[in-house]
């Protein structure tokens, strides 16, 4: 790749180091303390009394990034960011010597890795600092950073340049350490109630366990084709006939579908499953899970999104979707069993919804467009049409829906759960039935899984199933308003070679 003229000036000073027996990129690095390690000493020698002459008796060596540089006649004043905060550098000539202040300290950029050991001490001006008595390069970086550290504001180049958003934005780095604290938080939660976490293959040689289109790859040993999965459920549901009773897996997913600000074709989904239970207990737990989520983060029961203050103590609502669609829209869905008839009935609504789209598809619309979007206080949707359904046990007063909820905060899905179908040959012709809605034109559809209708033949227990999507849940608590603020590295279109944008920062110190 060819440097630009910010970049080869830093490399000269990389290759200037050398020239004068300095590694820039040391093979060690030695750190006693972090920055807050160090502020928690001082403040406590302080507060004890126990200061020599002002300063800390205990020699200590941090390491961090350069995030400011400032010189002030013999002094720099430098501050070096780690993965704990911030501390200030006190570097002064007459104590670091002549040739370390002025010639190797010119060598020295914002975005560089130092190490520094000296002791701590307050200024006049009031700040805890570390009197240097040596600096040594750790890292030399060839790129600035962004901005001045003033935050990296292009959006497009956040989330194709993570690292630079990460290094740049504090808020950034607060949401993925958020993330970090939900999903441990989750995994507490689940391994305290005797769930055992267990992992499914990614690649199926069949997918399924929802409605989507995958993505396909070929196996070259096998001469097979294989499917990057789009749920686990299929897996952990055989593990149920196997003899487990309480299984859950965090999961990437990957789906053949469109990009916007709630979806993504990679992501993480959490899916929990439990013999003996039903989606009455599922949704017990579902409050209860979210509930001990939100404390975690933020103490209580509530948070704020997109300016909606949330409230999520149990117990939460609840409501037919039948009862939601009608509603807002004024359909019953039962009165229109044929797709053309339902579909004019929901034009007539408004509903924007192609020509041709099958019927549990229409119903899905009518939901997304009309009734998802005022759902902003946590409530289950509950009791599907069966044909929207194909993985649930119908419900005993009305086979034609479905024991089936999803849990919506914040005007958006954040699960799906059933009381699970374990007889195989309602599973079976379930399975039929998706192929005929493939036939009309439902890339969606499920195919049938032989396999899977094989398994529930040797039993399983009846069995409560959740599925969380964490990107969303991340995003809720968050208060994010995309999908692709809470996914690390998000999938984006390739730009051509010559838009790659590097050394996009400033280096005026």
């Amino acid at each position: 790749m060819e440097l630009s003229d910010l970049q080869e000036i830093r490399r000269a000073k990389a290759e200037a180091l050398r020239d004068r027996g300095i590694a820039p990129y040391p093979t060690r690095a030695e750190r006693t303390h972090t920055t807050k390690a160090a502020l928690e000493l001082f403040t406590s020698e302080e507060e004890a009394g126990t200061l020599h002459d002002s300063h800390t008796g205990e020699t200590i060596t941090l390491a961090g990034r350069i995030v400011s540089f400032r010189h002030m006649g013999k002094t720099v004043f430098a501050h070096i960011r780690d993965g704990f905060g911030e501390l200030q550098l006190y570097i002064r000539k007459d104590v670091v010597g002549e040739a370390a202040y002025t010639d190797i300290l010119k060598l020295f950029d914002l975005g560089d890795f130092v190490q520094a050991t000296g002791d701590l001490f307050r200024t006049k001006m009031g700040e805890i600092s570390l009197r240097a008595r040596s600096v040594t390069m750790l890292t030399k970086a060839l790129n600035a950073p962004p901005e001045k550290w003033h935050g990296l504001q292009d959006v497009e180049l956040r989330y194709r340049q993570r690292y630079a958003d990460l290094l740049a934005n504090a808020e950034t780095r607060k949401v993925f350490a958020t993330r970090s604290r939900i999903v441990s938080a989750i995994r507490h939660f689940l391994d305290d109630r005797g769930y055992l976490e267990v992992e499914t293959p990614v690649l199926q040689p069949l997918y399924g366990g929802a409605a989507a289109r995958p993505f396909t790859t070929h196996h070259n040993t096998l001469d097979q084709t294989f499917y990057l999965r789009i749920a686990d459920e299929l897996y952990l549901k055989r593990l149920l006939v196997g003899g487990f009773e309480r299984v859950y897996e965090i999961s990437k997913d990957f789906r053949n579908e469109g990009i916007d600000r709630n979806h993504s074709p990679e992501f993480t989904m959490l899916e929990f499953y439990q013999a003996y239970g039903d989606y009455e207990q599922m949704m017990e737990i579902v409050e209860q899970l979210i509930s001990a989520v939100v404390k975690e983060v933020y103490g209580g029961s509530t948070f704020v999104y997109q300016g909606n203050e949330i409230d999520v103590t149990p117990p939460w609502s609840r409501k037919t979707l039948w009862d939601a669609i009608r509603e807002r829209t004024g359909i019953d869905y039962t009165e229109h069993p044929d797709a053309d008839d339902l579909l004019a009935a929901a034009r007539k609504a408004g509903a924007d919804i192609e020509t041709g789209t099958v019927w549990p598809r229409i119903v899905d619309e009518l939901l997304k467009q009309f009734v998802r979007p005022h759902l902003l206080q946590p409530i289950f949707l509950i009791d599907y049409p069966l044909e929207l359904s194909p993985l649930a046990k119908r419900k005993p007063d009305d086979p034609t829906h479905v024991e089936r909820f999803q849990p919506y905060i914040g005007g958006g899905e954040v699960g799906n759960a059933f009381t699970e179908l374990n007889d195989p040959m309602d599973q079976l012709q379930r399975f039929i039935e998706q192929q005929k809605d493939r036939e009309a034109g439902d890339e969606e559809a499920m195919p049938i899984d032989e396999d899977f209708v094989n398994a529930l033949m040797y039993g399983m227990p009846p069995t409560g199933g959740v599925g969380i999507g964490i990107d969303r849940l991340v995003m809720l608590l968050t208060d994010q308003a995309t999908l692709r603020d809470v996914i690390l590295f998000p999938a984006m279109r390739r730009l051509p070679a010559s838009s790659t944008e590097a050394g996009s920062g400033d280096d005026d110190q």
